[in-house]
């Protein structure tokens, strides 16, 4: 059976456990920890709450009566310096975010072949041709990285992925962007090819809760 599974961002997170708290009535206890927030009813239903950034405030940690969802969104609802990264082969973007404005970003695109579906001398031509433009595209996304987040990387908060995980493993390979790794938090964002558009979408995404709700505490 398919988990139940939940991405809310801020406003929507406090919405979701208020229906859920109001639902499962009384709520017995919440468990703050450095990583995940647990809220428990007296029927033993659960739900685990993942908040993006941690850990969470050390002196929230711990478990305490009752429903008590503040130190949760105290959390996600902080305002944060954030880098994003989006690498799709050919396409690329790197934004800066204080909260939700962008500040500083840079989109852009380099062609790059599909792959060829014939077979013969040409199919190998075409294959180291495609190889070349890959790498001329990824060199292109690491030199945008460079320019637009390693000036920042002192201040940021956290580093945001998304795109293909293999051209983001290879850009953020480059030995420029060194700072850049310990940066990195959370999963890789599966995003369309990189656009403005898109990449000013990114804080519904990298401010997002994972909310996993379960029936009872297995014994």
């Amino acid at each position: 059976m398919t988990e139940e599974r939940y991405d809310l961002p801020p406003a929507r997170l406090e919405r979701w456990l208020d229906r859920w708290a109001s639902g499962h009535e009384p709520v017995a206890w919440t468990s703050v920890g450095e990583r995940d927030v647990a809220f428990v009813a007296v029927g033993a239903e659960r739900v685990v709450c993942e908040p993006p950034f941690p850990p969470l405030a050390a002196e929230a940690l711990g478990d305490r009566a009752g429903f008590d969802p503040g130190p949760l969104l105290d959390h996600v609802r902080r305002e944060r310096t954030v880098g994003v990264l989006l690498v799709r082969l050919g396409g690329y973007a790197a934004g800066v975010f204080v909260g939700d404005d962008l500040v500083e970003s840079k989109v852009g695109s380099r062609l790059v072949h599909g792959r060829h579906k014939k077979g013969g001398s040409s199919s190998g031509r075409f294959a180291r041709r495609r190889a070349g433009q890959a790498r001329v595209a990824l060199q292109s996304a690491a030199d945008v990285a460079e320019r637009v987040l390693v000036p920042w990387a002192g201040r940021l908060d956290g580093l945001a992925l998304g795109g293909d995980k293999s051209a983001l493993d290879e850009v953020l390979g480059d030995k420029r962007l060194e700072a850049l790794r310990p940066l990195v938090t959370g999963r890789v964002h599966d995003v369309p090819d990189p656009r403005q558009h898109v990449l000013r979408a990114m804080p519904e995404r990298f401010t997002a809760t994972l909310v996993r709700p379960f029936g009872t505490i297995s014994p």
